[in-house]
């Protein structure tokens, strides 16, 4: 299936595929900065394998998972299928936006605005007047408390529910049956209009609900408005270079579809795996970032340790399809972007390493150690995929045996 050290002198550029896939708030043990960010002992694998009986990642398992931490029911494996390693953010947050602004090779530097106490009155009331209308809430709250809380009203009312959390966002929860969708949509881009300067937020997100008092549930048609992502990231160093550009699921949002050539939403995890192989079969060449979002949006944020357990295993039960499926001259890196420890009794992200899996070329039980930024992915695809470096990150080809 996947090329030796040999055989790469034949590899020629226009065969040559990068897919990240990106397991969101897949974190691997506490950084050494966790403590200055209220996350000191986090440990999203480690702890969900710890509290779940049975639990076996064997895929992962033969790619060398185990080798990057100590995983119950996850040995480490003497020749494992992939390199491994693990990698340390240097961006100030600790959300998605920093998370795969910093893969992509562009860290956030200067910490984004965040509103422990809400937004400022007048920020609310310049947004009122752009709606139309009231809002409700205005507070940092997690999304299915919030609307459990506030929905009721929102319904008789009409008035959007605004909150935040410990990250850089602004959220705008609305019931689908009262705020129509693009309607909803509209009100996060005149919110993300005037979201800039000193209030820039990292993202601004719908999040539509259905249902009735007491059974509120969050649909899939979540969107997210990001700031416009630094110059210098993969994406645009791949354009320059033109390699074509394939985003799955939230990736699209996150870079606020700047340099893409095609983009497939995705409502789930389930959804972006069957959009990744088809992307894999329809795009030859170039870049696939992929991004599978439930593991952060359903279990991560609500705490639901058995939940993720689930669709960890889930996921590992498909990954020998996403094998099968590469080419040659393919380059698959497995990571995550942050934390999102479901142990804990915070539900909001948590400041820890990520792990990192290549897989292809002569990658297979090569030690890449502990990178000192997630930005040495974006380096990595750029170089192998003949682009200019980004702003930031060391490659880690040579050390996977590819030039």
């Amino acid at each position: 299936m996947l090329k030796t050290a040999e055989d790469k002198q034949s590899i020629k550029d226009e065969e040559k595929r990068v897919v990240i896939l990106v397991l969101d708030s897949v974190g691997a043990g506490a950084a050494p900065d966790s403590a200055a960010y209220g996350d000191e002992g986090s440990n999203t694998l480690g702890h969900i394998a710890e509290q779940t009986d049975g639990f076996a990642l064997p895929n992962l398992q033969r790619l060398g998972l185990g080798n990057i931490l100590p995983l119950a029911g996850v040995a480490p494996t003497p020749r494992p299928a992939a390199a491994f390693g693990r990698m340390q953010e240097v961006s100030c947050g600790k959300d998605t936006t920093a998370g795969h602004w910093e893969l992509a090779g562009t860290p956030v530097m200067a910490p984004l605005p965040t509103y422990p106490h809400g937004f400022p009155a007048d920020v609310i009331a310049a947004f009122e007047q752009l709606i139309g209308r009231k809002t409700l809430g205005n507070k940092v709250a997690s999304g299915t408390v919030i609307i459990d809380e506030l929905g009721e009203e929102h319904i008789r009312t009409g008035f959007p529910i605004v909150y935040t959390s410990a990250d850089s966002v602004f959220q705008l929860a609305a019931h689908e049956e009262i705020i129509a969708l693009p309607q909803l949509y509209q009100m996060c881009e005149q919110a993300r209009g005037l979201l800039v300067g000193a209030h820039g937020v990292g993202r601004v997100i719908a999040r539509p609900f259905v249902g009735q008092p007491g059974n509120f549930r969050r649909t899939a048609n979540r969107r997210d408005f990001s700031l416009l992502p630094p110059q210098g990231n993969l994406w645009q160093r791949l354009t320059e270079a033109g390699v074509p550009t394939v985003a799955i699921g939230k990736i699209h949002d996150i870079f606020a579809d700047m340099d893409m050539d095609f983009s497939y939403p995705t409502v789930g995890n389930a959804d972006g795996m069957d959009k990744l192989l088809t992307a894999l079969d329809k795009h030859p060449h170039g870049l696939i970032w992929a991004n599978l979002v439930d593991f952060d949006m359903l279990y991560g944020h609500r705490n639901d340790v058995e939940g993720y357990a689930a669709a960890l295993q889930e996921f590992d039960a498909w990954l020998p399809q996403l094998l099968a499926a590469l080419k040659p001259a393919d380059l698959l890196l497995i990571c995550a972007d942050h934390g999102n420890d479901p142990t804990t009794s915070s539900t909001d992200h948590a400041r820890e390493y990520v792990p990192l899996l290549a897989v292809g070329l002569a990658a297979a039980g090569v030690d890449l150690g502990t990178r000192a930024t997630f930005a040495d992915v974006g380096a990595t695809a750029a170089e192998y995929l003949g682009a200019a470096q980004p702003l930031t990150g060391t490659s880690f080809l040579a050390e996977i045996g590819a030039r």
